[in-house]
């Protein structure tokens, strides 16, 4: 894991560490968050509580993996505190809303972590292949209506999406899941 140390670093330096951490993780913690709450915009600000609290104790933090558990167990906390929010006034007004269980929970939050490292990986491809790849798995449309909607032959559709496939592989490849086990152990 690369080394962070904010301690006695000027607030520019800092501010670039942030902004990187900010860009790195936001998408993940946003998805995880959603998957988690029903509004959206209650976990869009969730995750932003998160980063402040990250801004406000970066000294501590020496490390990107203590980044990366700290962000997500501050939006896992704060998810878990809407919910019992919201079971004690349904609880009032008759109504039931289970909480959820920590292997949902883990779910979710390797959810999160893949479609972010997919997502990633989706932005280091050649154009062409991104958007066959897009249109084909995010869209649900067959060969020849990618061909047809991006005016190019069905073979080139199927040559894009194949070689689009094989570079994602290649780039998740490299991806460390590690993260995964050590994880399970915070849930």
């Amino acid at each position: 894991m690369a080394k962070i140390m904010c301690v006695d670093l000027p607030e520019q330096e800092k501010e670039k560490i942030f902004k990187s951490l900010f860009e790195l993780f936001n998408s993940r913690l946003l998805l995880f968050a959603e998957s988690m709450l029903s509004a959206n915009e209650e976990a869009a600000d969730l995750v932003q509580e998160a980063f402040v609290a990250l801004w406000q104790r970066m000294d501590s933090f020496d490390n990107l993996q203590a980044i990366k558990v700290f962000l997500y167990l501050t939006v896992k906390n704060k998810c878990l505190n809407i919910f019992k929010h919201e079971k004690v006034v349904r609880r009032f007004t008759d109504g039931y809303m289970p909480e959820p269980e920590d292997k949902h929970i883990m779910a979710r939050l390797i959810e999160a972590e893949v479609l972010g490292e997919v997502q990633q990986a989706l932005t280091k491809l050649p154009a062409g292949c991104r958007n066959v790849l897009h249109l084909s798995y995010f869209e649900g449309l067959r060969n020849n209506e990618i061909a047809d909607r991006l005016n190019i032959s069905i073979n080139t559709v199927k040559t894009q999406k194949a070689r689009a496939l094989r570079l994602m592989r290649d780039l998740l490849k490299k991806q460390p899941f590690h993260f995964l086990f050590f994880f399970g152990n915070i849930f």
